[in-house]
């Protein structure tokens, strides 16, 4: 799988790192980052991308 953020609509709320801290990071700019492209604990990256206030989560 492929997961990107938007970082234009990204408002850096924490969800993403909340529900899978393997794949998303907010780092001090405020905004959510990839640090993978999958995760060994097996959450569902698209419920994850679903969950984004702002749905600039894409997993394809």
């Amino acid at each position: 799988m492929k997961v990107s953020v938007d970082v234009s609509t990204c408002v850096g709320c924490g969800l993403c790192e909340q529900s899978c801290p393997e794949v998303f990071q907010v780092q001090g700019d405020g905004i959510a980052h990839i640090l993978g492209h999958s995760c060994t604990v097996n959450h569902n990256l698209k419920e994850v991308a679903d969950s984004c206030p702002v749905s600039c989560i894409k997993v394809e």
